[in-house]
């Protein structure tokens, strides 16, 4: 694995073929962030809070009881 990275980061490329790298890059790292919410159901980047202000009835968390 290490040996491909080095060897794409000595190459020498146009600024056309280091955007089309850096661009399969990011897709790829969008394309594994969806199949870990597709087999998970979950979102790497959401964040839920279940006991702030506001999150009972009375507008208090678990600090009020």
């Amino acid at each position: 694995m290490s040996k491909p990275v080095t060897q794409l980061m000595q190459a020498e490329m146009t600024r056309k073929e280091f955007l089309a790298t850096l661009a399969l890059g990011l897709a790829s790292i969008m394309g594994f962030s969806s199949i870990i919410h597709f087999l998970t159901g979950k979102s790497l980047s959401s964040h839920s809070v279940s006991a702030g202000y506001g999150s009972s009835a009375y507008g208090g968390g678990k600090e009020d009881r």
